[in-house]
């Protein structure tokens, strides 16, 4: 009977993971097939790389390209300091009010961010910071999941490394640094794939609060190139456009699959 059961679960991922497949697989196909046989129901093994061109030169991938990899570079690299050191003082340093504090924290992962676009946006005005790659990045600087993640990761580890490190000498900062640090290895991995996969994807926050090409990440560039004048509906074009934008994610999942998987298991997320 557990078998069984078994078995039809396993027939329903592979289901539900076709359904997924679908559309990005038209999509791949449809980038690369002329524009005159696009939408032809009649397969044909007629393929183009004119569309990827055809893109590359309407719009301003290369700096769209450049503003994103910059943004979720250093909003990883600014996160994983804050986040380190807040879980390093959550987790061994003894202050007062400090599971509150904690809760606090908690519950900032409930709130979306869609909900902070006005006040962040009024900060941000008030610093002159509208239109900038840093006004961007900075109501992301700090992450109550990987506060969370890194927290209940340095919990596991056994207070007596800390005591023996003291004996030798060693300061909190270079305890954390040269302790925690490594030991934490694939909670920093989980957290670094959804940091840049979030940041990556990320639509809203920068369409709202950019206006020029410098600035602007992919997802944005590729909602403005989708709905300009000159493409229209011509979904060849579309459907190169965005596969341009994804391929880095597709291709860095396919590469390092089993790390992310092994990077959460590690990392206590069920």
């Amino acid at each position: 009977m557990h078998l069984a059961k078994l078995k039809i679960s396993r027939w329903l991922l592979y289901i539900f993971a076709l359904l997924w497949l679908v559309p990005l697989l038209w999509m791949t196909v449809t980038a690369f097939r002329p524009k005159q046989i696009a939408l032809s129901p009649s397969f044909s093994l007629e393929f183009t790389l004119h569309n990827f061109a055809t893109v590359w030169s309407a719009a301003p991938f290369a700096q769209y390209y450049l503003n994103t990899v910059i943004i979720v570079v250093c909003v990883f690299g600014v996160q994983m300091i804050t986040a380190t050191m807040a879980a390093f003082a959550f987790a061994r340093v003894s202050f007062f009010g400090k599971n509150v504090v904690f809760l606090l924290f908690l519950v900032q992962i409930m709130v979306p961010a869609d909900v902070l676009i006005f006040p962040n946006y009024t900060v941000l005005k008030e610093l002159s910071l509208l239109d900038t790659k840093l006004g961007i990045m900075l109501p992301y600087f700090a992450s109550a999941f990987g506060i969370f993640l890194l927290r209940q990761m340095f919990k596991t580890i056994p207070p007596e490394l800390d005591e023996a490190a003291t004996m030798e000498g060693y300061s909190r900062w270079q305890i954390l640094w040269k302790v925690y640090f490594p030991l934490a290895r694939p909670s920093y991995i989980a957290f670094g794939l959804v940091s840049v996969s979030y940041h990556w994807n990320n639509f809203l926050w920068p369409l709202i609060v950019t206006n020029s090409v410098e600035n602007r990440p992919l997802t944005v560039g590729l909602a403005i190139f989708a709905q300009s004048y000159e493409i229209g509906a011509q979904w060849t074009e579309v459907s190169a456009a965005t596969l341009l934008v994804i391929a880095p994610l597709l291709v860095g999942f396919l590469l390092f699959q089993r790390q992310f998987m092994n990077s959460f298991i590690h990392s206590g997320i069920k």
